[in-house]
């Protein structure tokens, strides 16, 4: 009888062993970044991370990452649906000589990066470069500047899965002072079959090699915004079967053209094209 106890006790210590280990490596839907955090630490509220690297590990497939306080939080990247959220701080992701926020996920991953401050100090690639196939990308009340590495863009939407579909979705944003050869401001480059459908709304691309620019199996839609100061142009639908969609927007002061129209369709609805080199070229729609 005493070593049956026995083995039963044992047998619930090795449980209890278990189960915590398990919970102690449980991933959790809402973790917490600080400037102040350890990335050691659960990212809890009263125990965050340092960087979103640090807590982009320990936050659970459709969770949502919060910054605490101001801060520099660092690169990451992105392979699961997820948020990435400050609202009222500076949430800084710093980088040189590389990509800032690299999302290669899957065609159903929904990711949503808001508020954050992304700055590539004049080497930095690309600040937001999506790869293979996504769900839906949605940037919201962001700053991106400053990417002027090789090639490198604020944002580049560079999906290559054959037949996805990738929503995006870029809302009151800034994006300045980036783009170096084929790079700019956004620019919207599916290849291999990939489809990218983009919604625009109120943002502003300034000071870039070109403000934005699409091609490929592209259909952008652009509301209420500003493509201003970029040494080439302001919008551009660079080749067919690109569609590309301004209403209410503003094309001033851009070194080459306001508007290249040499898509299947570019179509300019109450749009102030002003004070370019040259005002647009190509077949442009009214």
């Amino acid at each position: 009888m005493n070593e049956r106890k026995l083995v039963l006790h044992v047998l619930t210590v090795l449980v209890l062993l278990v189960t915590c280990s398990s919970l102690a490596h449980a991933q959790a839907t809402r973790t917490w970044v600080s400037g102040v955090g350890d990335d050691a630490n659960p990212c809890s509220r009263t125990a965050p991370c340092k960087t979103f690297a640090g807590a982009i590990s320990k936050t659970a497939t459709g969770g949502e990452i919060n910054v605490l306080d101001p801060g520099g939080f660092g690169g990451v990247t992105i392979t699961k649906s997820i948020t990435i959220s400050s609202e009222g701080f500076e949430a800084g992701v710093l980088v040189s000589g590389t990509n800032a926020i690299v999302i290669n996920a899957t065609t159903t991953s929904n990711v949503v990066l808001r508020g954050l401050d992304i700055e590539g100090l004049g080497t930095g690639l690309d600040g937001i470069k999506v790869l293979g196939g996504l769900g839906s990308l949605h940037v919201e009340k962001c700053t991106i500047n400053n990417f002027r590495g090789t090639n490198g863009s604020g944002i580049e939407i560079a999906t290559s899965t054959a037949g996805a579909t990738t929503h995006v979705f870029i809302k009151d944003t800034i994006i300045r002072n980036n783009g170096q050869n084929t790079g700019g401001g956004i620019f919207i480059n599916p290849t291999g079959g990939a489809i990218v459908k983009a919604s625009l709304d109120n943002v502003r691309t300034e000071f870039n090699i070109f403000g934005f620019k699409v091609q490929g199996s592209t259909t952008a839609v652009v509301n209420d915004s500003v493509s201003a100061g970029n040494s080439a142009a302001g919008f551009t639908n660079a080749a067919a079967p690109a569609v590309l969609f301004l209403t209410r927007s503003v094309s001033a002061n851009n070194g080459t053209f306001g508007v290249v129209c040499q898509g299947t369709t570019t179509s300019l609805g109450d749009t102030t094209i002003v004070g370019n080199t040259t005002a647009t070229t190509g077949t442009c729609s009214p």
